[in-house]
């Protein structure tokens, strides 16, 4: 239980839903997890370290990397988990037809998942690698290496074109990062779905696309993340490693 002990990560995105999952497991394993969300609201329900930044704005991001190293003294850990990731509660609000979604949505969700990504690696990555060596981890989803079965969304509500657009431009920035820096290994992970009482319907739906036949429960991929910011990876950059059930295997 102490594979991150002494270990501060900086975990983007770390108030929402699967953000405190991860949080919450660097914390078990002896780390610090240290949150950047852009919504304070969300910070009342944290039990860490919250800052608030918007990642999409590098001055942010530059004072969060001051602060940080002020406060802790050193980064040994990047989580990339940040993303507009549309709820099916809410699909009449984020989801859209191709032929119909707003450019200035498209260009939201990429500056959050990509843009923010490549700006935290950008400073936090560079600082890691001058000071030691650190690990990052990307974020990603089954949906950034095939594209969404559209048939189990409603039609006017498909799975929106910016989601695999930008877990896929994750893939491409985890391979170039991963030979650029020498001390700083990164991975990225490909999650599916995990389960949060989205509607009976669309469940249904979507576990008969998953060999295993369930979407992921809840903290089902903190192991995976924990194994990915240790030493137990240490020989390991530049992978995908896929955790979806088995959905992209046929």
């Amino acid at each position: 239980m102490d594979r991150l002990k002494n270990k501060n990560i900086v975990l983007t995105g770390g108030a929402g839903f699967l953000g405190k999952q991860f949080a919450d497991a660097i914390e078990n394993e002896g780390g610090t997890p240290i949150i950047l969300d852009r919504d304070p609201s969300k910070f009342e329900s944290c039990d860490w370290h919250c800052i608030q930044c918007d990642l999409t704005k590098e001055s942010d991001i530059k004072s969060s990397l001051k602060y940080i190293i002020k406060e802790y003294g050193k980064i040994d850990g990047l989580v990339n988990n940040a993303c507009n990731n549309p709820k099916m509660e809410n699909k009449r609000d984020y989801f859209g037809r191709l032929e119909d979604f707003s450019v200035d949505k498209f260009r939201n969700d990429i500056d959050v998942s990509v843009v923010g990504a490549f700006l935290c690696i950008k400073h936090f990555g560079y600082n890691m690698e001058n000071n030691g060596g650190g690990v990052i981890v990307n974020v990603g989803s089954e949906l950034g290496l095939v594209g969404p079965d559209q048939r189990i969304y409603d039609y006017d509500s498909p799975k929106p074109v910016s989601y695999t657009v930008s877990k896929s431009a994750l893939v491409g920035l985890t391979k170039y990062v991963s030979t650029y820096w020498k001390h700083v290994r990164c991975n990225l992970v490909a999650f599916g779905g995990v389960y949060n009482y989205q509607p009976d319907e669309f469940v249904k739906r979507l576990e008969k696309l998953i060999p295993i036949g369930r979407m992921a429960l809840k903290g089902e991929y903190n192991n995976t993340i924990i194994y990915l910011l240790s030493d137990d990876s240490s020989y390991m950059t530049g992978s995908v490693m896929v955790v979806d059930g088995g959905r992209t295997a046929w």
